[in-house]
């Protein structure tokens, strides 16, 4: 059975923690992502009790409501306030006048075991929501070639062992591929379109695990149909696994309907543009971004994500894809991103 199995319920197997090394840290502070927060990971685990989340058709979610006794309230919730200031708002404190958290909510089966806070405002109960997790050094390079390397901005903080992220919206995945790929045939082209250009940003940069539920999609009206993005949400998968299926979100059974909405829609020529539509900003992005991305991998060379047998098979798998040997030199993941990049832009201007 492989390793990492079509999850029913909860994943069969979870991945390692790495902990964010020194030349990370840096890293971290060089770029305005470290900064000292009012509250830790550890604080909320302090919840007195907890009561399972249902959806609107009283589902099991798989999240836990969980609740804290006044005194740890009375210290937590405005600190939490204060985090989503400094994430949102630049740090206003007066913008914090109207904000409460009005629910905290606890998911035990990811591998990061995030915490989820809605934070209200009490003028018109608008809410958003941000995100208290372990903070996994290969999730925090995830996040950064997100970044960097893809149309989406990320906006994140760390704390030494805690990670805050902002909530990404869009509908999830699974969602739109059982409601909303029956529609106009300029619509379904489009969808694929956009399927094709993620899944190339998947592999480019070696994210994996992009099944239907670890991604979400925007759908913009435009003049004559709707855009579509696939933005992802989970990066726990960030260059860990060691086969190069993983890094391919067409190869999921959850995007079977996807896949094969591009067989009707498309032919081998038109893939080929798209996949060049996306290689081309991807280089646009790392000839601006050039010292930043050089300092990343610099520190991801260094640092083990993931097991030396995952790095070795991939390192093996990749090199037969390309016919490139110099994948078998690579001794880390951070190598193997790196020479992926060589691989797809060294040709380019």
């Amino acid at each position: 059975m492989p390793e990492y199995e079509t999850r029913k319920d909860v994943p069969s197997k979870k991945k390692f923690f790495y902990p964010v090394i020194d030349p990370l840290h840096d890293y971290l502070l060089k770029y305005n992502r470290e900064i000292k927060l009012p509250v830790q990971y550890s604080d909320l685990l302090r919840f007195q009790m907890s009561t399972p989340l249902l959806d609107k058709s009283g589902n099991d979610t798989l999240w836990q409501t969980v609740y804290y006794d006044q005194h740890e309230m009375n210290e937590l919730f405005p600190s939490l306030v204060n985090i989503y200031v400094l994430m949102c708002a630049d740090g206003d404190i007066q913008v914090a006048d109207n904000l409460t958290i009005a629910q905290i909510d606890y998911c035990t089966f990811g591998n990061s075991k995030p915490f989820r806070i809605r934070v209200i405002n009490r003028f018109n109960d608008n809410y958003d929501y941000i995100y208290v997790k372990i903070a996994d050094a290969s999730r925090i390079y995830g996040l950064e070639l997100e970044h960097i390397l893809s149309p989406n901005r990320i906006t994140y903080l760390t704390d030494g062992n805690t990670l805050i992220e902002e909530h990404i919206s869009g509908l999830p995945g699974d969602i739109f591929i059982n409601q909303r790929l029956n529609t106009s045939k300029f619509n379904q082209i489009r969808i694929c379109k956009e399927f094709v250009k993620f899944n190339e940003r998947c592999f480019i940069r070696l994210l994996g695990d992009m099944r239907s539920y670890n991604y979400v999609v925007h759908i913009t009206p435009d003049i004559e149909g709707n855009q579509y993005r696939m933005r992802a949400i989970d990066f726990d998968q960030q260059s860990y696994e060691g086969r190069r299926n993983f890094y391919l979100p067409h190869f999921f059974k959850e995007n079977n309907k996807l896949v094969l909405l591009g067989i009707k829609h498309m032919d081998k020529s038109t893939m080929r543009q798209y996949q060049e539509e996306e290689r081309s900003l991807i280089n646009n992005r790392m000839r601006l971004v050039h010292y930043r991305l050089k300092d990343l991998l610099d520190v991801m060379k260094i640092q083990e994500i993931s097991p030396k047998d995952k790095v070795q098979r991939l390192a093996g798998e990749l090199s037969d894809y390309h016919k490139r040997d110099s994948f078998k030199k690579c001794q880390s993941m951070g190598e193997l991103v790196q020479e992926q990049l060589n691989v797809f832009f060294e040709k380019r201007p």
